[in-house]
């Protein structure tokens, strides 16, 4: 198990030199292994200094989340108080962005009380390249999805489509207000879709080369 964690949490960052420049922009390669580093020290650091703390600390300032409205989290878990056992998780999969700047994962998770669910974050490189999540969401299950015996990740191509196919995200209709732009590249895309009864869904789909794949169909009942 050492073992199989170092490998996860050896993911390279590769810095590039514009030529000319004293600072040079960081680089990253697109890779899996970091992003799913970023969820294990992620939930250790809710089992050490409390869930909400963990959420805040690891958030970007735009960052959203669901209650079971959107709300902008910094805002939401500065007004929250600590339960006194936090709910613990586990990726499963992550799915990342041909420039390595957006991810994806989901996995499960399990509240002390022995109530079991998933989860579903998005994930941005901030301007160090730090792993800060955008979208938190999940739900509860009646028994907890199998895990994989080994963890997992997908990296979207950089293959541009062919002459004369879409270049951009597939078309959904107008963004939802506050919803957050598609990343640069264009190839790993989500959306949050939230009913006014609380319902929603949460998609998350990766460009092949000539299609998007939808990767993540996450659909959440009103009242959950």
């Amino acid at each position: 198990m050492r073992a199989r964690l170092a490998l996860l949490i050896a993911g390279a960052a590769v810095l590039v030199a514009a030529p000319g420049s004293a600072r040079p922009p960081l680089r990253f390669q697109p890779d899996p292994s970091s992003v799913i580093a970023a969820e294990i020290a992620f939930n250790r650091l809710a089992q050490q200094k409390g869930q909400w703390t963990a959420f805040a600390e690891t958030a970007a300032d735009d960052a959203v989340m669901f209650v079971p409205q959107r709300v902008v989290a910094k805002e939401w878990l500065r007004k929250q108080a600590n339960p006194a056992a936090s709910v613990s998780w586990a990726p499963s999969i992550a799915y990342v962005s041909c420039d390595g700047n957006l991810a994806a994962s989901t996995g499960n998770w399990k509240r002390p009380d022995g109530s079991v669910g998933y989860f579903t974050t998005i994930w941005r490189r901030d301007k160090k390249g730090r792993w800060q999540w955008i979208m938190d969401h999940g739900d509860t299950l009646g028994e907890a999805r199998e895990a994989p015996e080994f963890l997992t990740g997908k990296v979207a191509t950089c293959k541009r489509p062919a002459e004369g196919a879409p270049v951009g995200p597939p078309p959904e209709g107008k963004p939802t207000k506050g919803a957050p732009p598609p990343p640069p590249d264009e190839s790993l895309v989500w959306s949050a879709d939230v009913a006014t009864d609380g319902s929603r869904h949460v998609r998350v789909r990766m460009w092949t080369g000539d299609e998007y794949q939808t990767v993540i169909d996450d659909r959440v009942k009103a009242g959950s």
